[in-house]
C-alpha cells in the first residue's frame, strides 16, 4: 500500500468525519486508486534526500505516500477549510511537512524555498510531484519550472488536453506557444493515462501523468527570455497565417524579420507549428542583432 487514503471508503469515511464537500470551482475530485499512486511514485523516483513540491493535496493521499520517501514535503493548498483534515490525515509525518495556505500562482517562489529552510532543507525544491487542479495545471508548471531553479524534474497529473500540449511535436495541432515556453526548460520522459473511474468523485475530463526533466540550460538571460516568449507569442498569434505575416501582424517591423529570417535560416513563409525550439531562439537572437527590443 502506497496510501491508506487512495480508495472509495477511507476516502470517503475522511470526507464523511470532518463534514466536508467538494468544491468543483477548485477542482477537487479525489484521486482514489493506490495503483495509480505507486505508478506516479514510479516516474518521480524519489530518494530519502530529495525535497518535494506538491500543489492541491487535498485530503492528503498523494501527500501521505510522498512524506516517507522524501526529505521534506511543502504543499500548497487553496481551500483553508482542509486545514484540520491534513493535520490528521498526515499526522504520523507532520515534522516533514510544510503548508501554504494560498493560491499557488500567487505565491512568491521565496515563500516556497523559505518554507524548505524551515524543514532543514538547504536547496528546493528537487521534484514537483502532484494531482494538479485543472483550472491552473498549465500555468502553475511552466511557473514552477521558470522561477525554481532547483527544480530537476515534475511529476504531475493534468487533464489529458494539457498532456497533449506538453508532449506535442512540430506539425501537429497541438503544438503551440505552451508546448515551446514549457520546451524551453523541461523535456517530457514519461506518460500515462487515468481513467475517470480512478477519482471520486468522477471529473469531466480525461486525466494524464506527465514526468518532465530539467533540460540543460540554454544560456539565456532573463531579458533574452522575456525576449523569446515575445516572439513565441507573436509567431503563434495567427496560426493559419504565415510566421512573417502572423509576427508583422503582432507589431514587427517587417524589414526587421527579413533580416533576422535569413540570418536564423527560417523561411518567412513557414508557419509557426513547423518550426523546432532551438529555432525560435535563433530567432530571437538575430532580432536582437537587427535591433529587436522588448515592448511593454
Amino acid at each position: 500500500m502506497y496510501s491508506y487514503l487512495a480508495n472509495p471508503r477511507a476516502t470517503r469515511e475522511v470526507l464523511d468525519q470532518f463534514g466536508f464537500t467538494t468544491k468543483h470551482h477548485l477542482g477537487q475530485n479525489f484521486l482514489v486508486s493506490d495503483a495509480v499512486i505507486g505508478h506516479i511514485l514510479e516516474l518521480a523516483d524519489l530518494k530519502d534526500t530529495d525535497t518535494v513540491l506538491e500543489v492541491g493535496p487535498g485530503i492528503g493521499t498523494l501527500t501521505c505516500a510522498l512524506l516517507p520517501r522524501a526529505q521534506a514535503v511543502v504543499s500548497l493548498e487553496a481551500d483553508r477549510s482542509l486545514e484540520p483534515v491534513l493535520q490528521e490525515t498526515c499526522a504520523h509525518r507532520l515534522d516533514h511537512l510544510r503548508i501554504l495556505w494560498g493560491d499557488a500562482l500567487r505565491l512568491d517562489p521565496q515563500d516556497i524555498q523559505k518554507a524548505f529552510a524551515e524543514l532543514g532543507c538547504r536547496e528546493a525544491p528537487d521534484a514537483f510531484v502532484s494531482n494538479l487542479p485543472y483550472q491552473v495545471a498549465a500555468t502553475v508548471l511552466l511557473r514552477f519550472f521558470q522561477g525554481l531553479d532547483p527544480l530537476k524534474r515534475a511529476v504531475v497529473m493534468v487533464q489529458c488536453e494539457v498532456a497533449d500540449r506538453i508532449v506535442a511535436q512540430p506539425g501537429s495541432k497541438e503544438y503551440g506557444a505552451y508546448t515551446v515556453k514549457l520546451r524551453l526548460f523541461a523535456r517530457v520522459t514519461g506518460r500515462f493515462n487515468v481513467s475517470l473511474s480512478n477519482f471520486m468523485p468522477q471529473p469531466h475530463v480525461e486525466s494524464c501523468v506527465v514526468r518532465l526533466e530539467r533540460c540543460p540550460q540554454k544560456a539565456l538571460t532573463n531579458e533574452e527570455l522575456q525576449k523569446v516568449f515575445q516572439v513565441v507569442n507573436a509567431a503563434f498569434c495567427q496560426r493559419r497565417k504565415t510566421i512573417r505575416n502572423a509576427m508583422s501582424s503582432a507589431g514587427f517591423d517587417k524589414n526587421m524579420l527579413d533580416v533576422a529570417f535569413a540570418k536564423a535560416g527560417i523561411e518567412p513563409s513557414a508557419r509557426a507549428e513547423r518550426l523546432e525550439v532551438d529555432q525560435f531562439i535563433d530567432l530571437e537572437r538575430a532580432l536582437d542583432k537587427a535591433g529587436f527590443r522588448i515592448t511593454p
